[in-house]
């Protein structure tokens, strides 16, 4: 095959099945003779399909992962190759590139005594495959991509094929008669197992995942409910306490857990202990749904109880769950400490994909700080009221038996919450919450003690940072009810106190369990698991309440009726409607969650103009307006907040075309045309015109409002921290409400 040493000299090609794999392509050899691959070029809208196409190997049937990948924006490069890449991605074959199995390199010898009389199976995930291929998005032509594939052999670094049909040395002892167990049936059967579900049912889902790796016999069978057997027993017999000793039982689980731990500080004279963990799994899920978009924070979970508090990022999935991606186990909320284990997190990610970036990062907690968190991710900081209201609300009904006074107090503290930017003095309506309710002295004197000497700082921190939704507050909010149930099991309650049980409970069955949500979801598998995980959150089981089912007090908007969606006799009261500090009669909502019937409440109010708007969209609104100042006339101030207001409006209106759109098509030819020279000049072919915007809700009315603040009156302060709050907020809020 003769070498081609221009890649305009390589054909584009274009299979016609929905999904083709590389036997389907006709490969060149690009370079020149002393060096040269084996490319192809596809358009870049097929490399998923090719992707498809490889993992349904026949003989090795597999899954690819991104082992690492690299990216650049347009325009970057003013002098540039055919061949650079805008996006490049390496793609390797599941099962490698490290070899766990028979053949392979050293395996780790253990140091110490298993508590099981049964030897425990090498590990199985990895077989040492080196089957991988690049793809590139090409620079200069970005709707191709450069397939690059010298390795397209299932084989090892010997030559013998390691895994799938045609593998005779699958795994560990007996390894030539037992079939191999990827890294997928391997984790799916150990989360089931985790949560309880019955062996034979776990057995039978088994046995499937096999049947798509090779043909399923008797013998297969057999072997396979020896192994599912095995692995039950070896995970009901295994303890958290790998010493007597906590700290050096946690120190012997990092050193045998080095791939799940992003960062590690032991205690010392001059240093707090610290311990990030973060599996591979989580990794993946970070990069996948934080590229772009958010990460929250729960914090100080177990503050009271636990050793150390547990610290959790999440993200938002594609259901717009909060799904856990890293833990962070520490009591230290210092500034360096905070750096330390950020800026460790972030390089673990860029490692992996060096353009992620996230656009907002949510806190919960007023005292949290908010400096590492802008110098490492440079993103705006939002707040989420939901622990507040949630607190407030189980001490209300804890302290208060009077359903009427309960729901009087709530009102009035939202009602403080919600004068925040009005100027009123919050001392003032505390004095009148302590007069008016002298005789409640429980709850009193609990809200003088806990939450008096605190108070100016929680408010202070809503007023200056942009208020995140009540979606987002009800998902993390979800995450935190999930994490209490699993951790604070009455059999277990001894065991709180040691830093070992809690990586355990969050390493086995708080893991396994968001695996197989995941899983389930996305393979549409395990019905009950996924029915469950679409319905854990009490968003989206508001927006199962038709709107039918809701009636609005029509004299002074005091309360709504929701009717029950389980038993259409009873109705559940909702007072100060159109509140995240709205009070709900349900079982739910006593327990101090942010119940469904407020959400759904709170949706409708939010279209209503006799409702008072959510704090979220407060928040948006001050910032807002205090953009309005003027600068000083003809000053670089004002070039500056006219620019900066001007892309706001302009990725407002984009988002809002995009969500109310039906055909991608139309926004793609709506886009502006950019023409690039070899020198790296760019010029925009055409201005971006005005686009419509959608009426009906008040983030339209938010855009429409920077539209005539765009008009008439510039803004301030183009380059402070309060306009980069903004600029994600007013989008997040447009996504949201769309």
């Amino acid at each position: 095959m003769d070498i081609i040493e221009s890649i305009l000299n390589i054909p584009v090609q274009d299979p016609q099945e929905e999904e083709f794999s590389s036997a389907d392509l006709s490969w060149s050899k690009f370079g020149t003779a002393e060096r040269h691959d084996n490319v192809a070029i596809i358009p870049y809208a097929r490399v998923d399909a090719f992707i498809i196409g490889e993992c349904s190997n026949v003989e090795c049937p597999t899954r690819f992962h991104i082992e690492r990948g690299r990216k650049r924006s347009k325009g970057s490069l003013k002098e540039y190759k055919n061949d650079e890449y805008l996006e490049y991605r390496l793609y390797w074959c599941s099962f490698g590139p490290e070899n766990y199995g028979e053949g392979g390199g050293i395996l780790p010898s253990r140091r110490y005594r298993l508590n099981t009389r049964n030897r425990a199976a090498r590990p199985q995930s990895m077989r040492g495959c080196t089957c991988h291929f690049v793809v590139k998005r090409l620079y200069a032509r970005p709707s191709l991509a450069l397939l690059i594939y010298n390795d397209r052999r299932h084989v090892n670094k010997s030559g013998f094929v390691c895994h799938g049909p045609l593998d005779g040395d699958a795994i560990g002892p007996g390894a030539k008669k037992i079939p191999y167990i990827c890294n997928e049936i391997q984790q799916q059967t150990m989360s089931m197992i985790y949560l309880g579900i019955p062996e034979e049912n776990v057995l039978e889902k088994h046995i499937e995942g096999l049947q798509r790796y090779g043909d399923s016999n008797a013998n297969v069978n057999s072997l396979a409910s020896q192994y599912v057997h095995k692995l039950g027993m070896i995970i009901k017999r295994s303890t958290h306490e790998l010493d007597l000793d906590d700290q050096a039982s946690i120190r012997m689980w990092v050193e045998r857990n080095k791939k799940s731990i992003f960062f590690y500080q032991d205690t010392s004279e001059t240093n707090s202990f610290v311990l990030g963990i973060q599996t591979e799994w989580q990794l993946q899920q970070m990069i996948r749904f934080g590229h772009r978009s958010l990460v929250a924070a729960d914090s100080t979970f177990g503050i009271k109880t636990l050793k150390y508090p547990l610290y959790t990022l999440l993200v938002f999935d594609s259901r717009q769950h909060a799904l856990p991606v890293a833990w962070v186990i520490t009591r230290s909320i210092a500034k360096p400490d905070v750096s330390k284990w950020m800026k460790a997190l972030l390089d673990r990610v860029r490692a992996v994909d060096p353009g992620w970036k996230i656009n907002g990062f949510l806190i919960d907690d007023a005292a949290a700080e908010i400096d590492p968190i802008r110098d490492t991710f440079s993103c705006p900081v939002l707040f989420s009221l939901w622990r507040v209201r949630r607190s407030w609300l189980r001490n209300i009904v804890k302290r208060c038996s009077n359903i009427e006074v309960q729901r009087e107090i709530l009102k009035r503290l939202g009602n403080m919450v919600h004068s925040i930017w009005g100027g009123v003095d919050y001392s003032v309506a505390l004095e009148e919450l302590n007069q008016d309710f002298v005789d409640q002295t429980s709850f009193v004197q609990y809200f003088n003690a806990s939450w008096v000497p605190k108070l100016e700082m929680w408010l202070t921190t809503m007023r200056n940072l942009p208020l995140a939704s009540q979606e987002a507050s009800g998902a993390i909010e979800a995450y935190h009810v999930k994490l209490k149930v699993k951790l604070y099991d009455d059999s277990h309650l001894g065991a709180l106190q040691r830093v070992d049980w809690l990586v355990h409970k969050l390493t086995t069955e708080l893991h396994s369990s968001y695996w197989l949500d995941r899983y389930a979801d996305e393979s549409d598998s395990f019905q009950n698991v996924k029915e469950e995980y679409i319905a854990s959150t009490s968003w989206h089981r508001a927006l199962q309440i038709p709107d039918c089912d809701v009636t609005l007090d029509d004299k002074d908007r005091l309360f709504a009726k929701v009717v029950s969606q389980k038993d259409s006799s009873l109705t559940h009261l909702v007072w100060n409607p159109g509140s995240e500090f709205s009070f709900c009669d349900c079982s739910w909502s006593i327990q101090g969650n942010l119940c469904k019937h407020v959400l759904k409440v709170n949706m409708l109010c939010e279209n209503r103009q006799d409702c008072q708007a959510s704090m979220s969209y407060k928040s948006c609104k001050e910032i807002l307006t205090n953009l309005w100042k003027k600068p000083v006339e003809d000053s670089i101030s004002m070039d500056l907040s006219m620019a900066w207001t001007q892309q706001i409006l302009e990725q407002i209106q984009k988002l809002v075309e995009l969500n109310s759109s039906n055909d991608i098509g139309c926004v793609v030819n709506n886009l502006p045309l950019k023409w690039v020279a070899k020198r790296g000049r760019t010029s925009v072919g055409k201005p971006p015109s005005a686009l419509a915007l959608p009426s009906g809700s008040k983030s339209n009315g938010v855009a429409l409002l920077i539209q005539q603040q765009v008009s008439h009156h510039p803004p301030v302060g183009a380059g402070d921290a309060e306009n980069d709050h903004f600029v994600y907020d007013i989008t997040s809020k447009v996504k949201t409400n769309s």
